[in-house]
């Protein structure tokens, strides 16, 4: 390296003239604050005026951002200057921010019965252990906040995610105190220590088997029907009219007749049609005149009569008058609900 020394100025005045001791080349540099800088010894001042000469933050807003939780790396990115560059004024704002995180450490938590006997150090310890996680893994770290209030802030990772609580930190006697800002913060200061920050509830699982309605799913559940055999039917009343000529009518309903033959699970047979001359629909009744021939007659057809049920049954035949001298007899309640033909003396 070789020695340079001050000969004058230029005219202007903006330049320095400096000349080789050896071969008496002359050299110059312009006379800027830097110049004088290092004319003075002022390093501090040579290193704020190359900052303000590369990026648009000054040394001091680099401060304030550091002391209101920005790191190095992120303050040197917004500036566009390598990170050596920012650390050395970084760095008194650091030291300021590890001593207010030791001394929130110590502080006592704030609860709704006044400050806890224990520190915060301890409360979260003792929390976090409670809840099944490391104490020893926990970053803490502490910057002032919009309002020039201490923030000091307790992270620890859970799986892939990070979880962070904060506290504002007062200080003061014994310590000073500290005051949960969030949910998370305020679930480790709580003395129930033994729940867990987050409970879910375990869905119950669905049987394939059960049917669901997905409009409806406060009607969905398991229904199986009884079985025919418990099925007591309803049987409407049959209605008895007087005829004017003195006979009887009988009028049958037929939902009766389809619920009584039901009930007595009689295999369905295709019924044979009913002449029109045994079972009148409106049948009148005569004086009979049984024979033993007309007994066993109606005793065969009791036996041998088919039991069908009412709902195979073909429709009546229209009303005809019986063209025999002997009108036929009316039939019972039980031989018409039976289907069957019975003597006249019943």
């Amino acid at each position: 390296m070789r020695e340079l020394r001050v000969i004058g100025l230029e005219p202007d005045g903006k330049k320095v003239i400096l000349q080789d001791t050896e071969s008496s080349e002359k050299f110059r540099i312009p006379a800027d604050d830097t110049l004088r800088a290092a004319a003075r010894g002022d390093l501090t001042r040579m290193g704020q005026i190359e900052i303000e000469m590369e990026s648009t933050l000054r040394p001091r807003e680099i401060q304030s951002r550091i002391r209101s939780g920005a790191s190095v790396a992120q303050v040197a990115a917004a500036a566009g200057v390598p990170i050596d560059r920012v650390e050395r004024f970084a760095h008194p704002v650091l030291l300021e921010r590890a001593r207010a995180t030791e001394l929130a450490a110590q502080a006592h938590p704030l609860r709704y019965d006044g400050p806890a006997l224990s520190t915060l150090a301890e409360v979260v310890a003792a929390a976090l252990g409670a809840r099944g996680h490391n104490p020893d893994d926990t970053e803490w770290d502490a910057w002032k906040g919009d309002d020039n209030r201490w923030v000091v802030q307790v992270s620890w990772r859970v799986g892939r995610s990070v979880n962070r609580a904060h506290w504002r930190y007062v200080p003061g006697s014994n310590s000073g105190t500290v005051e949960a800002i969030d949910e998370v913060a305020d679930e480790l200061t709580d003395p129930d220590m033994s729940r867990p920050l987050r409970s879910v509830i375990a869905v119950a699982p669905v049987s394939e088997d059960n049917t669901y309605d997905y409009d409806h799913p406060e009607l969905a559940f398991d229904y199986t029907p009884p079985p025919a055999a418990q099925v007591t039917p309803v049987s409407r009343p049959a209605r008895l009219t007087v005829k004017s000529d003195g006979t009887e009518a009988v009028t049958v309903d037929a939902d009766s007749l389809t619920g009584a033959q039901t009930a007595r699970r009689i295999p369905a047979r295709r019924a044979e049609p009913v002449p029109a001359q045994q079972v009148d629909s409106e049948p009148t009744v005569t004086e009979p005149a049984p024979t033993s021939t007309d007994d066993h007659d109606d005793h065969h057809d009791h036996d041998d009569a088919p039991e069908t049920p009412a709902a195979e049954q073909q429709p009546p035949a229209p009303r005809k008058r019986a063209r025999n001298s002997r009108k036929p007899a009316v039939p019972t309640w039980e031989d018409v609900l039976l289907g069957v033909r019975s003597s006249g003396n019943t």
